[in-house]
């Protein structure tokens, strides 16, 4: 059963596209059908991808919970289900940033997503990031299931 499986790093990158450093998330805390709560400590890594003039932007922030997103979708996917579906974020809306940066952050992540609707071909999650109990940014995203799926089979 999956509540016997440790959720982390190492399965989290078995079942979601982004590998090596760009694999943000360290491990899922909860999860149920329309919740997820995962953490990460690689804000404060100096070699992470998203850095930018030797700084983590808080709105690198929305990577974090797609990810969050993404290992959500892998774990609903049917066990016998040869492989996720592909998920490709098409929108961030009401984004709201609470401080500048990510980097200077001395305590986990903590990132949480809530499916506020799903459908077959799209799931938006309403997300929020915080660190000991100070929310650092929240928004709305917009998910677009198997989108090159569609678009292939739409040229044939």
């Amino acid at each position: 059963m999956l509540n016997k499986v440790e959720l982390n790093r190492a399965w989290i990158a078995r079942h979601i596209p982004h590998q090596g450093s760009m694999c943000l998330l360290e491990g899922v805390e909860s999860w149920d059908s329309g919740h997820i709560r995962c953490r990460a400590g690689s804000h404060r890594a100096t070699d992470n991808p998203l850095r930018a003039h030797d700084r983590l932007g808080a709105a690198c922030g929305i990577e974090y919970a797609a990810q969050a997103m993404a290992v959500h979708g892998a774990l609903l996917a049917p066990p016998d289900h040869a492989c996720a579906r592909i998920g490709y974020l098409v929108s961030a809306r009401g984004v709201r940033l609470h401080v500048a940066r990510l980097d200077d952050i001395g305590d986990d992540l903590l990132i949480e997503a809530d499916c506020a609707m799903r459908s077959a071909d799209n799931v938006i999650y309403q997300f929020g990031i915080s660190a000991a109990g100070r929310v650092l940014l929240e928004g709305r995203a917009t998910v677009v299931l198997n989108a090159g799926l569609s678009a292939a089979g739409e040229a044939s």
